[in-house]
């Protein structure tokens, strides 16, 4: 016998509880991108300086992936309620996530290769051109860093989200939102890579150390993709409905903890950056029922949609 809600109707919006204020933070930050990236490519065109082109086709490709992290938002939002996704479009932006981690990975992939060509086949850098490239991308970086940190450091503390959660603790906050923790890595990348040129371009223009700047370049790639490989398993996780052990554990031990019921089946998975779903198949004896068990669940905040199935023993 399958138990039903005392709220026959319900919903099936897992949206996190700061996806609007997220959304506008991340459009926010696209906008910034994309005039630096159209300003630094016009300015290339002008000055014929190879060096702004490049960076600003860079820049492309960290508005491309924003851009996606902004679609994700828009279209979570407008299809929330729709009857075509069982459980709801909370898991779009994970989606989003993935595949900025793909594409952070390719540009890391590509700074790296492009490092290891200058590296072995040294050109000329016109050192104070690329410097204030570097210094105006920086604080770009910076200004978008800001607009997305107040949501990240939320996430910050749940990077290990599958080791804490399930202990009976409600986490009110948007500290799962993987969509705004790729837009929040992009934008700390292309950071870190302005740092590391700042740094770079400062040595070969004073102490003539002209190798640092394609060897800084190698280490940037080598720190974006990893971030970008764990990114993509953080949200591969979610998309693949890896089962939350803590959340799991946790649901066995109310179950199972008074004596008078058995878990014979669970299933556990994020539909949402807040929101978990349970499916719990149960054999109890006479003392227990399908209501009793889903009183025994309530302390389970990170469920918000919960399946139970009772068969007597």
């Amino acid at each position: 016998m399958k138990s039903t809600h005392v709220n026959y109707l319900h919903d099936h919006v897992f949206l996190g509880s700061a996806h609007d204020e997220n959304a506008r933070r991340t459009l926010w930050v696209v906008a910034l991108t994309v005039v630096m990236m159209v300003a630094e490519i016009t300015a290339g065109y002008l000055t014929g300086s190879m060096a702004l082109l490049a960076d600003g086709f860079h820049m492309a490709t960290h508005a491309g992936a924003l851009g996606i992290a902004a679609a994700a938002y828009g279209y979570a939002k407008r299809n929330a309620s729709s009857q075509r996704y069982s459980f709801g479009t909370g898991k779009v932006g994970d989606l989003g996530g993935f595949a900025s981690a793909l594409i952070l990975g390719m540009v890391s992939l590509g700074i790296g290769v492009e490092s290891v060509m200058r590296l072995l086949q040294p050109t000329d850098v016109q050192f104070g051109t690329a410097t204030l490239i570097a210094i105006a991308g920086l604080i770009v970086n910076i200004v978008s860093a800001l607009l997305l940190g107040h949501g990240h450091s939320h996430g910050h503390d749940h990077d290990h989200d599958q080791d804490q959660e399930g202990h009976g603790h409600h986490h009110a906050h948007h500290g799962n939102d993987n969509n705004l923790r790729s837009a929040y890595v992009h934008v700390i990348a292309d950071a870190l890579t302005s740092v590391l040129a700042i740094a770079a371009l400062l040595a070969g223009r004073y102490l003539g150390w002209v190798w640092l700047d394609p060897a800084m370049g190698i280490v940037g790639a080598i720190v974006i993709a990893r971030w970008a490989w764990t990114l993509m398993g953080v949200t591969a996780g979610v998309l693949l409905d890896q089962t939350d052990a803590h959340v799991a554990e946790e649901i066995r031990q109310l179950v199972e903890e008074p004596g008078d019921a058995t878990i014979t089946d669970l299933h556990v998975w994020r539909v949402g950056p807040q929101a978990h779903a349970a499916i719990v198949s149960v054999l109890g004896a006479a003392t227990a029922n399908a209501d009793s068990i889903r009183e025994r669940l309530q302390p389970v905040h990170e469920v918000r949609h919960l399946t139970v199935e009772f068969r007597p023993a």
